[in-house]
Parts: structure tokens; C-alpha cells; sequence
């Protein structure tokens, strides 16, 4: 026999909210995890001691933007809604079920005004990988580091061209000392200084809606405007150690190196070998590595070539004689070194003429093969052969278990794919949540 349902919606029940939470949810995890009462004293500088309204617990209102970066809640407003209903959310963020859910105009108002300009997200996720540092959560002896795009929130349409000056390099210094003591030693003048006036000007497309992020132009990705997350992860249970926001024109060698010592003197980490992509296979990298001692273990990318040429590596460099011998047993002498660290070699016009590989080895009108070596290639040519041992195919490996996965997570999972905001700051802000939260998740994840 079929009956109707007795209307049960206004009956009175005496439950309290922990028993409507389950046990293993993450968020019980999370709260058993880290003790959030310290962003509280962190902030408590931006409030007003004894004038005003009373202000929203700034640790709610950061655990209520962990609960939407960890549930892949973009939009705030839709987060004040989830929270309305969700009994796990009131439990974790201390409200009654009776208890008014703050208005989604609080949270962007604290955020555009009271905490712009301040350290508070860098100092909620350093303080995260403190607490998996004291639970041993953190090897620190190999790092990886990556980097992705985030797609700016602007129209690759509505742009201006402007041009602006190249950016500089944070290691000129050293190689301008390199490259003085090699045109030294080979007898060259040298080079008059660098002046601001000499740098590079580049015509660049510039967004009208987002200056701030980069026209992104690669090889199998999207093209318009992005941000580029530049993240490192330790090693041992991919605990995210750093992340650093550039616009997308900004080449994934150029923040590495400073980065790497950021965080190693913050953290006092001291790794022993570092996991890389291709990307960071730059002469200056494999030199900065060399110099802290790190063993790198950095990606094979094939070189483009013309086809039917013959490759570089067809070209034998002596570096007794500083110089290089051709396939048919001419050699390349040394010419100059130029600004940029590249020393120059070339052949002999007389005896190329007649060489039966002409075709297949230069097209210049001159019948002269050119070959460029720069001044730090032996570092380079040392850091590639690690990726050939069993070491280093055992460090790589793990990469793309620990860095890559990381993004994985991030984009599937965490609302990664798009800046939720516009601006680099905002950007950089919408990150540092993202891997603090993704670190809690890991910590909960692993003590539980």
C-alpha cells in the first residue's frame, strides 16, 4: 500500500552540528591539522583597537576562502550560498545553523581595501609549510619546479601596442665579468659599459583591460594573455615549498635562480639535486646550479634544425685549441666574444669552397660556417650528461609525479585554470591561497 509522506520539514530535532558532520570529511581533517588563530594576530594591525563597527573574524573570513579554493568555488557569491547550506562549511567555520552567513560584499570589500598591500596570504602559506616541516612532511633534498599558465581575465582583443624597454637579466653582472676575462685572455678589446640607454626596445602587446599580465605567444599553448604560476615542490610527499606570479612574457629561466635561494633561506632548506623541464636548460641556470652545488637533472628538448643540415653536434670542439673541427676535418677558429656571452667560430672560405658537404653545412654567400659557444657551455654540457645516469633518470622521473600532478590538481580541482582577478598582486594573492590550500589537503591527507 502506497501512502504519502507525513510532512516532516517543521518537526523540532535536537541534533547538534558536529554530529552532522561526518568524521573522515576533509574539512575535520584540515581543522585537526593547523590551528588558524594566528592569522588573527597577523592582521590584527589593519583593524581599529577601540573605534568602529565590530569587524568580521578575519579567521573566518580567510577559512571561508580556503573552503572555496579547496572545493573549486570561483565566485564569492556562490560561496556565501554553499555556505548557507552546507553543515560541514558552518561546522569548520564556527557558525550555528542559526548564525547569519556574512554577505559576499564583507569578503571583497576586506580583501580590495584591508589587506591590500599586506604579507597576510604569504604568511598563511609559509606558515603551512612550516607545520608540514615539523611534521616531517618536507625532505628538502630534491626540489622540482614548473610553471603554468593562468588565463588572464581580458580579451586578447582589446590591446594597444606600446614599447617598452627589454627586461634585464639578474645575472648580466656575472656574465659581463665572464665574458671581460674572455675576451681577455684571447686578447680582445673590451666592451664599452652597458648603459640604460643601450637596452634592447621591444614592441610589446599590451592589454587594455589587465596591463599587468603578459601576451603569451608558445609553441602547443593558447595565445592571449596569462599569468605564468612559477611552482616549486619538495621532493618527498609534494609538499608546494613556492610560488611566484609573472606575467606570461616573462621566460621560466628568469625568476629560478632567486627564487631557489628564497625559499631555501626562509625555509633553511639545503637540497641536494633539482628536477627541471626543458625550459630552464639555459647556460645561466646550469651555471648558478654548479655554483650552489645542486645536482640538476634538466629536460631533453630536440633542437630545430633545417632539414638535410647538418646538426651542431656534428661539429667536434676542441677545448685545448678552443675550436671546432668539421666533419671533413676543417677547423673553426675563434673570432670574438660578444656581449651576450657567446663566443664565435668560423671557417676557412678557400677550403669550404671545395668541401663535398657544402650543401648540407652552411648557405651563406660567403661559404663560411659560422658556430656559437657561449662562455659557460662546459657548465651546460656537465649538467645534461646527470639526465643520462641512473640518478638522474630516477630524480626526473619524479617529476611528473610531484610538479606536474600539482598543477593537475590545481587546474582540475582548485579553479587554476583562470586569474580570478585582475592584477599581478591579485594573481599572486589567488595562488598562495591555492597552494596553501592544496598543502593542507596534502597534511590532513597524510596524518590521517
Amino acid at each position: 500500500m502506497l501512502k504519502d509522506p507525513s510532512p516532516q520539514q517543521f518537526e523540532l530535532e535536537m541534533v547538534t552540528l558536529d554530529e552532522l558532520v561526518p568524521q573522515n570529511h576533509l574539512l575535520r581533517k584540515i581543522d585537526a591539522t593547523l590551528d588558524f588563530s594566528f592569522i588573527r594576530d597577523r592582521v590584527r594591525h589593519l583593524y581599529c583597537a577601540d573605534n568602529g563597527r565590530p569587524a568580521l573574524d578575519p579567521v573566518l573570513l580567510f577559512k571561508a576562502l580556503f573552503i572555496g579554493y579547496l572545493f573549486g568555488i570561483r565566485s564569492e557569491r556562490q560561496l556565501m550560498r554553499e555556505i548557507q547550506v552546507n553543515v560541514a562549511y558552518r561546522w569548520f567555520l564556527g557558525l550555528r545553523l542559526t548564525d547569519k552567513v556574512p554577505d559576499a560584499s564583507t569578503i571583497s570589500q576586506n580583501r580590495r581595501r584591508r589587506f591590500t598591500g599586506s604579507d597576510i596570504h604569504q604568511e598563511i602559506f609559509d606558515t603551512v609549510v612550516e607545520q608540514a616541516m615539523k611534521k616531517r612532511l618536507v625532505g628538502g633534498e630534491v626540489l622540482y619546479t614548473d610553471s603554468t599558465h593562468l588565463k588572464a581575465n581580458a580579451n586578447k582583443q582589446r590591446l594597444v601596442r606600446q614599447e617598452a624597454t627589454q627586461s634585464t637579466l639578474s645575472y648580466l653582472d656575472a656574465l659581463d665579468a665572464a665574458v671581460e676575462e674572455d675576451r681577455q685572455q684571447h686578447g680582445k678589446k673590451p666592451l664599452t659599459p652597458r648603459t640604460s640607454s643601450s637596452a634592447a626596445k621591444v614592441i610589446k602587446k599590451v592589454s587594455t583591460t589587465d596591463p599587468e599580465s603578459g601576451y603569451m605567444v608558445r609553441d602547443g599553448k593558447p595565445t592571449g594573455f596569462f599569468y605564468l604560476d612559477h611552482r616549486t615542490v619538495d621532493g618527498k610527499h609534494a609538499i608546494i615549498t613556492d610560488t611566484h606570479v609573472t606575467p606570461a612574457t616573462v621566460h621560466d629561466s628568469v625568476p629560478y635562480l632567486s627564487r631557489l635561494d628564497a625559499q631555501c633561506q626562509r625555509f633553511g632548506l639545503s637540497p641536494i639535486g633539482v628536477g627541471l623541464d626543458a625550459g630552464y636548460f639555459t647556460a645561466a641556470i646550469c651555471k648558478g646550479l654548479e655554483e650552489r652545488g645542486l645536482y640538476g637533472v634538466i629536460g631533453y628538448r630536440r633542437p630545430n634544425k633545417i632539414k638535410g643540415y647538418l646538426p651542431k653536434r656534428a661539429f667536434t670542439y676542441q677545448a685545448e685549441l678552443n675550436t671546432y673541427l668539421c666533419p671533413e676535418g676543417q677547423t673553426l677558429i675563434y673570432t670574438t666574444t660578444d656581449r651576450k656571452g657567446y663566443r664565435h667560430y668560423r671557417s676557412d672560405p678557400e677550403q669550404c669552397r671545395h668541401c663535398p658537404q657544402l650543401s648540407a653545412c652552411t648557405r651563406s654567400r660567403d661559404q663560411t660556417k659560422r658556430l656559437t659557444r657561449h662562455v659557460w657551455s662546459d657548465a651546460k654540457e656537465r649538467i645534461d650528461a646527470h639526465r643520462l645516469t641512473p640518478i638522474g633518470k630516477k630524480l626526473y622521473q619524479r617529476r611528473k609525479e610531484t610538479v606536474e600532478r600539482s598543477f593537475a590538481d590545481a587546474k582540475q580541482l582548485h579553479g587554476h585554470r583562470y586569474a580570478r582577478f585582475r592584477g599581478l598582486e591579485k594573481v599572486r594573492e589567488q595562488c598562495l591561497l591555492a597552494a596553501a590550500c592544496q598543502n593542507l589537503k596534502k597534511i590532513a591527507l597524510a596524518m590521517a
